[in-house]
Formats: structure tokens, C-alpha cells, sequence
């Protein structure tokens, strides 16, 4: 069965062949370790997981990577500001070094609770590979696509024809941003720094933490070459399939093509693949507003991490989703529910896997990683009569394999872990809905109309909560 995927570079769902027989390269833009990875953040790293997953259950190895930018990324995400890393230690009064390790450690962290398998990837960092990169920028300088600056070297893109190719981007339209001070030297706008020069030491308060010897002078890589050295290094000239946010479109994965064609004189990736953003409660994920997500604060609201991965499931990859509490809720409810049946309902007792929800599965995830079918088709098969509940639990196992749930974990511990949190779960981070006939019934027992009273219960318990009246007020739980 063919494998369609949504690639940026052609605007349409190409069919996938790999350039290598059974074998996938994949490159996935990594996190600038100097703060925790935010919920916006990581439905990137579950996408990449999602399309590896899929690559395998189709039969395919695959050789991933994904990069550690410990350097050079600075706070315009183009070639002005302050180095992120550099900007981080500062804030939390630390050394650089220990930066890197603590938001490295956190991010795996995240990753390893989301249920990705990081034994399978590799993860490079920016300053384990200063010499691929100073090589490279060597070759693009013999090539001719470098100039000097006062800053630093720079690449030209105006001898790249199809400079700006990935999402049709208009380079003539692009321009600073209020905030970003120019750089007068540049030849053209969309030009981008291969290699900054550190500054003079009397035009800083204090040195630069991160600093290395090269050809052209003291200091550090750009943020886009590192991609371009690693993945050369790690994957080869040509890869499959590169990754990363629409925000990566526009410049960091353009300034890519045309920084790794320039030095190859071959097509980088056949495929690249953009996750869209999300929004938390209709707005946009922004730290001067206060309202980013991290994963430590949903675990610390008694959601399972899995319950983050389910929602992101729920929506297709490319299309913008939106983070609400009461969603987080409903995706909390319906796994503990599939959890819950696997347990309770199926046993112990393996069946054979039902060929005809197998291809409808595979149909689904097959098409550009339609994870809302596959989840939808999930709860349809469990509606199946037909079908004995050994035979329902081996093909939920089976699809496990792409959706990453934690299927063939699920034992009575895991049932109880559940449980466990479902009692901490909060009013205020339970559904509108559920909160709403929880007031419902409040009322209605103040009111003495205990019959109404008991069928809101019952509904609540249709519904996955049980609620208990205290001498505090009512509990509600999750059943």
C-alpha cells in the first residue's frame, strides 16, 4: 500500500519512495536547549514520531535524527540579538554548560513520558560539530556563495536562483521586523549568516561564554548551518524527509536548501513535511502574554503525558489546534476508557488481528497520517459485535504500534495510576460540560428534588465520573 504525504516542497500529497530500498532518512529540526520545550513545541517531536511509527508498521527501517542547538541561535531566529543560550544562562545565573545539560535532560524527559523511543534517534549537538561546520562553510566560500561583513560571513543568496523554492516564498516581499535592527552590509535582505564574529571586548559588558578559532576570526556558527553539517554527516548529501514547524518554512529551512544544494549540487530532501502551530485557549503560544504549557505543568494537573499525546492525535498534524484544559480533559477520559477496556473487558488473552480493520487502519495512517480516523476507527471497532474481545484487544495492540498509547503496557497498575489521578483531577481543569451538571445537580439537591438529583449522577456516570457528596461539597472523580 502506497504511503501519501503532504510535501511543502511540491504543495501536494506525493506518493513516498525512499531513495534507499527499505530504508528511511529522516531529519527532524531539534530544540535551542535553553528553556523548556513548550506544548507547541512538542507536538513536533510526536509528529516525527507519528511518521517513523508509520514508516515501520509499512515495513521500513528508519534512521532518524533530530538536533541539539546548543549555539548560535539568536533571539531573532535570524542574524541579529542575543544568543539564546548565552541570554539563558544569564537569566538563571548559570554557566552555559549547565544550561545545555539541564534543558538537553528536560527535553529527552519529555520525550521519554510522551512514549517516543529515544534510543532510536540520533541526537547531534551544534557544538560537537563546529568542524563539519567550519568545513562547510569553507566549501561554500571556494564556491564563491560567501561574503565578509563586519559581523560575520555571509551566504548570498542572490546566486541561488531558486532561493526561497520551499512554500513559494517572495524573498523581494520579506522584510525586518520592528524590532530587528538590519544589518547595513548585507547585500541582499534575505541573506544569513554562516559564521558571527564574537565582539570586540569593548563593546560588551562581559565575553561571550561560547567561542571558537576559525579561519575568518573568533566566534561561533550561525544558527542554520549546523542543520545542514549534521544531518550531511549523519544522514549523507540526500535525505528522504526533513521536519520541522511551518515557522521553519519561510527562512531556516530555505537558508538550508540553499546553503546544502550549493555545496552539493544535488536536490537536499525529496520531502518536507511542516506541523502547524497551536493555540492555547485562541491564542497564540507567547511567553509575554503568560500563557505557555509545558509538560511538567500537565503532569502536575494529574493528566498521564499520554493523555497529551492522544489530543495531539486527535487533530491532523497540518492543521492548527486548539489547547483547551476541558480538551486536555476529554483526551484524559478517553484513554483511561480504552486502558480501562483493554483490562477489564479483553483479559489477558491475545486473539488475531482483524484484517479488515488492519487495512482500514492502515488506509487511514498511510494517508498523510490521518491519526483522527485512525483514532475515530479505534472506538468504531470496539462497537463491533462481531468481533470477540481477544480479537479487539490483538488489533488495538496492532495499531498501538503508529499511535504510541501505551496499549501493551496497559496492566491493572497502569489502570490504577489512572484512577489515581482521576481523583486529584481538579473543578477547574474537569469539562465545561461536566462541571456544568455537576451544578446542575448541586441545585437541584438544594431544591430537595433528589430524583433529578440521582439521574444528573447517572448521567455523570455515563459519561466516565462519578461524583460523591462530602461534608466539603461534592467530589467528582473519574470512574
Amino acid at each position: 500500500m502506497p504511503i501519501l504525504l503532504k510535501n511543502t516542497l511540491t504543495n501536494k500529497k506525493d506518493v513516498f519512495i525512499s531513495r534507499k530500498k527499505d530504508t528511511v532518512t529522516m531529519y527532524n529540526c531539534g530544540p535551542t536547549v535553553y528553556d523548556y520545550a513548550h506544548i507547541g513545541n512538542l507536538r513536533a517531536y510526536v509528529f516525527a514520531d507519528s511518521l517513523r511509527r508509520v514508516f515501520e508498521y509499512n515495513g521500513y527501517s528508519v534512521k532518524q535524527v533530530i538536533n541539539i542547538t546548543d549555539v548560535g541561535h539568536l533571539t531573532s531566529d535570524a542574524d541579529e540579538g542575543e544568543d539564546k543560550i548565552e541570554s539563558g544562562a544569564k537569566r538563571e545565573g548559570l554557566k552555559v554548560s549547565k544550561i545545555i545539560k539541564r534543558y538537553t535532560d528536560a527535553f529527552l524527559e519529555d520525550l521519554r513520558k510522551l512514549n517516543i523511543n529515544i534510543d532510536k534517534i540520533i541526537f547531534p549537538k551544534a557544538t560537537e560539530h563546529i568542524q563539519e561546520q567550519i568545513v562547510f562553510i569553507q566549501t561554500l566560500e571556494e564556491k564563491g556563495y560567501t561574503y565578509k561583513t563586519a559581523d560575520g560571513i555571509y551566504f548570498d543568496t542572490s546566486l541561488r536562483n531558486d532561493y526561497g523554492k520551499l512554500g513559494n516564498i517572495d524573498t523581494k516581499k520579506l522584510k525586518a521586523g520592528a524590532r530587528i535592527k538590519e544589518n547595513k552590509e548585507k547585500r541582499n535582505f534575505a541573506d544569513f549568516a554562516l559564521w558571527k564574529f564574537s565582539p570586540p571586548p569593548d563593546k560588551i559588558e562581559e565575553k561571550r561564554q561560547q567561542e571558537w578559532n576559525s579561519p575568518w576570526g573568533v566566534g561561533f556558527p550561525g544558527w542554520h548551518i549546523e542543520c545542514s553539517a549534521m544531518s550531511m554527516k549523519h544522514l549523507g548529501k540526500q535525505i528522504d524527509i526533513h521536519t520541522g514547524g511551518v515557522d521553519h518554512i519561510s527562512v531556516h529551512h530555505n537558508n538550508e536548501i540553499a546553503q546544502t544544494e550549493s555545496v552539493t549540487g544535488k536536490q537536499f530532501v525529496n520531502y518536507w513535511m511542516h506541523n502547524e502551530h497551536i493555540t492555547i485557549e485562541g491564542q497564540k503560544i507567547s511567553k509575554s502574554i503568560g500563557n505557555t504549557i509545558y509538560l511538567r505543568n500537565i503532569i502536575d494537573s494529574n493528566f498521564s503525558p499520554l493523555s497529551l499525546r492522544y489530543w495531539f492525535l486527535t487533530s491532523h498534524y497540518n492543521t492548527r489546534a486548539n489547547f483547551t484544559w476541558d480538551a486536555l480533559g476529554g483526551s484524559y477520559i478517553a484513554l483511561f476508557k480504552l486502558h480501562k477496556y483493554l483490562i477489564e473487558e479483553c483479559g489477558a488473552e491475545n486473539g488475531i488481528i482483524n484484517k479488515e480493520y488492519q487495512k482500514k487502519f492502515q488506509t487511514f495512517i498511510n494517508d498523510d497520517l490521518d491519526t483522527p480516523k485512525a483514532i475515530a476507527l479505534i472506538w468504531d471497532m470496539l462497537k463491533d459485535d462481531n468481533l470477540s474481545k481477544k480479537d479487539k484487544r490483538s488489533t488495538m495492540l496492532d495499531f498501538d504500534k503508529v499511535l504510541g498509547l501505551g496499549f501493551s503496557e496497559s496492566n491493572k497498575k497502569l489502570l490504577e495510576m489512572f484512577k489515581d489521578k482521576g481523583k486529584k483531577l481538579t473543578v477547574g481543569k474537569l469539562p465545561e460540560e461536566i462541571k456544568k451538571l455537576a451544578d446542575e445537580r448541586e441545585k437541584a439537591r438544594e431544591e430537595k428534588n433528589f430524583i433529578k438529583a440521582d439521574e444528573i449522577r447517572d448521567k455523570l456516570k455515563e459519561k466516565g465520573y462519578e461524583i460523591k457528596d462530602t461534608a466539603q461539597g461534592a467530589e467528582i472523580t473519574v470512574k
